[in-house]
């Protein structure tokens, strides 16, 4: 027996119809890229977007053609994810951090139709324009003041391409199930892979970002997501906030510290979200300038390791730092670390042990830990194990690539290694990759890095697993020290002894100008183990 209910289809353009209707006077803010504030609302939004859907239909673009955005946080670009998926079509996020030849593969492996881009990035499709098969025309997101000039095929000024629209369109219902947008992995090994989003994943997906215990934000919350729209399908947020008629606050190109902090400032921002690269920023432009932000309320931080030192800035300041673990394969939202039972009259030090884990899953994410063969591995807070997911929001394969993904249950392999505990909180220890293994027991180069971060001399560190003729590997701790602070290997390892057990400690510590990283902002350490593929510990 069936229920008596309504068939009422997820999609994601019905989050923006409400947004419109409930919330339409909310505002959307935005640094633009030619430079002032633009000021717009959900309603306002809501229209626009419907001259897109109007634009694309009339240009041919049919549901299932995918057209690519390459674009930065603004309303612009939040307009089009609207109007592309509006009409049934596939919006592609394009990653612009990545090497010319990396976005070229992607936009001819997606076969993307249309290009919607930002003035930014003109120069970079102009390099790559005649290897763009499938493009058959460039629509730069900007008005005709400011629209450059180009080579690109058919370049349209964005403003002149949506007046040619009246808006009076509908947008069209299909099954949920329908592809609604396209998100590449960055790559880091071998070709990068297309995650392909359904209406129904993305809905699911902001319901559970809305709980309390995940991004948290309502409708007289105002949210700052730094995490780019082009970066692991925003976290989400473009779903979330509008499902919820929060104030959203879009920073355009300016992601430096001086830059966020103004509008976390002017906007009286309440929540916001980024890699820990930004909050670092942030951070020392505050303590720099001596700088506070009353009205903020939370950051969440995600892509790599929240170090301890970040969290407890954060917690210092009065802000909940919501340390966040996910992929672009879950939409991406896994985990996140929130104080509950028996933890919530945590403080301190104590606190801080919970704050520093990766978290635990809201309801939509399954997660178990397995070896090696498959079997399952107890949560005790101490075995490591190869993460596994599975939920509504979970890929179950790559977009044009014959494989299977997915375990005998139907359970994802994330490529990470975690503990679990008995109370549902989930630690990263490495990447599989990256784990070290160092006479048959596993040392995490996450926590090393981690506790490195905490000197105070070290801006950034990186752990690899260099050849031992004794033990198979041993950890190898690469430092980037703060400019103008100083520190010795002895100051260094003497900060990190009694602080992780003996037999973790690096064997040795290499300073470098720089570490490498990928296009999302993760240590690069295919790179780094190139770098010192020819390096032995002294005395070996």
């Amino acid at each position: 027996m069936l229920g008596l209910m309504q068939d009422w289809p997820l999609l994601c353009h019905r989050i923006l119809e409400h947004a419109a209707l409930i919330h339409g006077t909310q505002e959307v803010v935005t640094r633009s890229v030619e430079g002032p504030i633009h000021r717009t609302n959900y309603a306002e939004i809501h229209k626009r977007a419907l001259k897109i859907s109007q634009r694309l239909d009339r240009d041919g673009i049919r549901l299932g053609d995918r057209v690519a955005t390459i674009a930065w946080n603004t309303w612009r670009h939040l307009e089009a994810w609207y109007g592309i998926m509006g009409i049934g079509a596939i919006c592609h996020t394009v990653n612009p951090r990545l090497f010319p030849e990396q976005i070229a593969w992607i936009i001819n492996h997606a076969q993307d139709r249309v290009v919607m881009t930002d003035i930014t990035f003109v120069p970079i499709l102009e390099k790559i324009a005649d290897k763009l098969t499938s493009v058959e025309r460039y629509i730069v997101l900007t008005d005709k003041t400011h629209m450059p000039q180009t080579t690109l095929k058919n370049a349209v000024a964005y403003e002149d391409w949506i007046a040619e629209a009246d808006g009076h369109f509908r947008w069209k219902t299909f099954d949920e199930n329908t592809a609604a947008a396209m998100c590449y992995t960055s790559g880091t090994t071998g070709d990068p892979k297309g995650v392909l989003y359904s209406h129904r994943s993305n809905v699911m997906h902001a319901l559970m970002a809305n709980t309390g215990d995940s991004l948290g934000a309502c409708a007289s919350d105002t949210m700052l997501p730094v995490v780019p729209l082009f970066h692991a399908n925003s976290w989400g947020i473009a779903f979330s906030a509008p499902s919820m008629g929060t104030k959203l606050v879009l920073p355009g190109a300016k992601l430096d510290g001086a830059s966020v902090f103004e509008l976390l400032e002017t906007e009286k921002v309440t929540h916001t979200a980024g890699v820990p690269t930004v909050w670092l920023m942030l951070l020392n432009h505050m303590a720099t300038n001596k700088l506070k932000l009353p009205h903020l309320r939370m950051v969440v931080c995600g892509g790599s390791a929240m170090p301890r030192s970040m969290i407890k800035a954060f917690v210092d300041m009065g802000v909940t730092a919501r340390h966040a673990w996910g992929m672009t394969e879950m939409s991406p939202i896994g985990t996140l670390a929130t104080l509950k039972p028996p933890f919530s009259d945590l403080a301190g030090e104590e606190a801080l042990d919970i704050l520093q884990t990766q978290g635990y899953p809201p309801f939509g994410v399954q997660m178990k830990i397995t070896d090696d063969a498959g079997k399952e591995l107890p949560w005790d807070g101490k075995t490591f194990g190869r993460l596994k997911v599975s939920g509504p929001s979970v890929a179950k394969a790559y977009y044009r690539v014959d494989a299977d993904i997915l375990d005998e249950n139907g359970f994802f392999d994330t490529g990470d290694v975690a503990t679990i505990d008995p109370n549902g909180y989930m630690r990263i220890t490495d990447r599989s990759k990256d784990v070290i293994k160092s006479g048959g027991e596993w040392i995490s180069s996450i926590d090393l890095e981690n506790l490195a971060v905490g000197h105070p001399a070290v801006a950034e560190a990186a752990v690899i697993g260099v050849h031992h003729p004794k033990w198979d590997e041993r950890p190898l701790l690469i430092v980037q020290l703060k400019q103008g602070q100083n520190a010795t290997k002895d100051d260094i390892l003497k900060f990190m002894d009694g602080k992780i057990a003996k037999w973790w400690m690096p064997d040795d510590i290499a300073f470098v100008d720089g570490i490498p990283h990928t296009a999302t902002g993760k240590i690069l350490k295919t790179a780094l183990r190139e770098q010192f593929k020819a390096y032995t510990f002294p005395g070996t």
